[in-house]
C-alpha cells in the first residue's frame, strides 16, 4: 500500500500545479498512507489483510450463488459456467463497498479529529478525504483479484480496462462530495452517521448489484439508470471488466454530471460550516 501512495507523487512532474497545491497534496497522501498503516499496525499479516478480505468475499460469493443457489447468468465474453454469476455480482460489489465505507467513515472525520480541527493552520477540507481514499485503495486490491479470476476464465483481457481511471474519478466525485456534506453536518447533529447507515442499506437494494438491472420494472427502469448515479457506476464496472464494451454511455455521462454537482455543492456547505467545528468540537 505504501508504493502503491507514494507512486502518486510522480504526478508533480506532469500537471502543472502550484507549490501551496502540491504541499496539501502531499500532506493528504501521508494522512492516507498513516490511516491505512493504523487499519492493520500490529497484525501479522498487515497490508494483505485487504486482499484476503476481498478474496474471501469472492469466493463466498460464488460459492453461494453460483454452487448452492445454482445461479446462472449468461455473458457473451464468459463461459456459461456457475462462475460467471460470483464475478458478476462481485464486480458491482467492488465500487458499492467502496462508496459506502469510505461514506461512513468520512461522516467521522472531523469529529474524529479534534486535535487537527483546532490547528489553526490545519487544512481541514483534507480530513473527510482522508477515509474515503483509504477504502478505496483497500478495494482496489479487490479489483485487482476480479480482473485476474475473469482474465483466467475467458482468457482475455479487455482493453476497455484503460478507462477504469474514468469511471473511478465519477466515483471519488460522488463520494468526497457526500462525504464532505455528511462530515460537516455530523459536527452539528451527531445522528447524521446512524441515518446515513439507513439510507445506504435502502440504497443498496435500489441499485441493481445483487440482482441485474433487467429484473427492474421498465417503468422504473429509466429512473433507476438516470437519477441514481450508484447504478451507473455499478454497470460501467461490469461494462469495463466483464464484456468489454461500454453500454452505459449516456448514463455514465449524466451520472459524472450529478457527481460533480454534488461534490461542488458537499464542498461549499463544507467550506461555511468549517469555521464553527472548532468552537463546537
Amino acid at each position: 500500500m505504501r508504493g502503491f501512495v507514494r507512486k502518486a507523487g510522480r504526478l508533480r512532474h506532469i500537471l502543472p500545479v502550484n507549490e501551496l497545491w502540491w504541499s496539501k497534496f502531499y500532506l493528504l497522501r501521508t494522512l492516507v498512507r498513516r490511516d491505512l498503516e493504523a487499519r492493520y499496525k500490529g497484525s501479522i499479516l498487515g497490508n494483505l489483510w485487504p486482499l484476503l478480505n476481498q478474496l474471501s468475499q469472492l469466493l463466498i460469493y460464488v460459492y453461494v450463488f453460483s454452487i448452492v443457489l445454482k445461479v446462472k447468468l449468461s455473458l457473451k465474453t464468459l463461459p456459461d459456467n456457475n462462475f460467471t454469476f460470483g464475478l458478476w455480482l462481485f464486480a458491482g460489489l467492488l465500487p458499492w463497498i467502496a462508496f459506502s465505507g469510505g461514506l461512513m467513515q468520512s461522516a467521522n472525520s472531523v469529529i474524529g479529529q479534534s486535535n487537527l480541527v483546532k490547528k489553526v493552520v490545519f487544512p481541514l477540507a483534507l480530513l473527510p478525504l482522508v477515509p474515503i481514499l483509504s477504502t478505496f485503495i483497500e478495494s482496489s486490491f479487490g479489483l485487482m483479484a476480479l480482473i485476474f479470476f475473469v482474465a483466467v476464465t475467458s482468457h482475455t483481457l479487455h482493453t476497455t480496462l484503460a478507462l477504469l481511471p474514468l469511471i473511478w474519478l465519477t466515483q471519488l466525485l460522488l463520494t468526497a462530495g457526500l462525504g464532505y456534506l455528511a462530515a460537516g453536518l455530523t459536527v452539528f447533529l451527531r445522528d447524521i452517521p446512524q441515518t446515513l447507515g439507513l439510507i445506504l442499506n435502502l440504497w443498496l437494494y435500489l441499485t441493481p448489484i445483487v440482482y441485474p438491472a433487467s429484473a427492474i420494472p421498465e417503468q422504473w427502469r429509466s429512473l433507476v439508470f438516470w437519477l441514481n448515479p450508484m447504478t451507473a457506476v455499478v454497470e460501467v464496472y461490469r461494462d469495463l471488466i466483464l464484456v468489454g464494451e461500454v453500454k452505459h454511455w449516456g448514463e455514465w455521462g449524466v451520472a459524472s454530471a450529478i457527481a460533480v454537482i454534488i461534490f461542488c455543492t458537499g464542498f461549499v456547505v463544507y467550506k461555511r460550516l468549517r469555521p464553527a467545528f472548532a468552537d463546537v468540537i
